[in-house]
């Protein structure tokens, strides 16, 4: 009597977990667009020229072994952007900013279709860094998109 009974108990332990914030699954949902976030003030380590993005159109955070993968996809006025980088601000209130900067074109180039502009960039945040991190955002020149947990 006593095994089924624990057992029915484990099972009902586990599946509860599921949906809690220890399942590693569930720390990042869905991106919802956000308004920009304002600069914030602290020590410069390096100033980055290059522009942002003119519009950050998905963000995905994939959990992986060591920690997670944050995923983005912008898209530049016109081709011919590269070199894009997520660069991090600092952490603030457990919101980790990345930056979504890219570099023009040496030259202006023509407007074509939205998928042949976009441009995908991404980065890995350690388990260390994780722990304190609630909410991720990517800040480009026109929006921003965050994911939390």
């Amino acid at each position: 009597m006593k095994t089924p009974l624990l057992a029915g108990l484990a099972l009902v332990l586990a599946l509860g977990a599921c949906g809690s914030r220890l399942n590693p699954m569930n720390w990042f949902g869905g991106a919802r667009e956000t308004a920009p976030v304002a600069s914030v003030e602290g020590p410069v380590t390096r100033v980055d020229t290059r522009p942002l993005v003119a519009q950050v159109i998905s963000l995905d955070v994939k959990r992986m072994q060591g920690g997670a993968i944050v995923r983005a996809v912008g898209l530049p006025p016109t081709q011919g952007f590269w070199q894009a980088d997520l660069v991090a601000r600092p952490l603030v209130d457990g919101v980790q900013v990345y930056e979504f900067r890219v570099s023009p074109p040496p030259v202006p180039n023509a407007v074509s279709t939205q998928r042949s502009r976009e441009i995908s960039v991404a980065t890995f945040i350690s388990s260390y860094q994780l722990e304190g991190i609630r909410q991720i955002t990517v800040q480009s020149a026109g929006n921003a998109l965050t994911s939390g947990r």
